[in-house]
């Protein structure tokens, strides 16, 4: 499981690019603790934050983790 948590911390820290956690928090919707705690696997994602960032996205959930 912990690896679903790392990729899923690449693909935002990969979305986030040069932005503030504060700049892209607000961008995509989250809190920036929400945010941080996902990008330092200090949290896992509930469905609903999975469904809000495929929303965000525009993609399916698998693509929140590529490998």
């Amino acid at each position: 499981m912990g690896q679903l948590r790392k990729r899923l911390a690449l693909f935002l820290r990969g979305k986030r690019g040069d932005l503030t956690e504060r700049e892209f928090a607000r961008k995509v919707g989250l809190s920036k603790s929400t945010l941080s705690r996902l990008e330092n696997q200090q949290q896992n994602a509930t469905i609903h934050t999975l469904e809000h960032l495929c929303k965000v996205f525009r993609c399916e959930v698998g693509d929140l983790f590529p490998r």
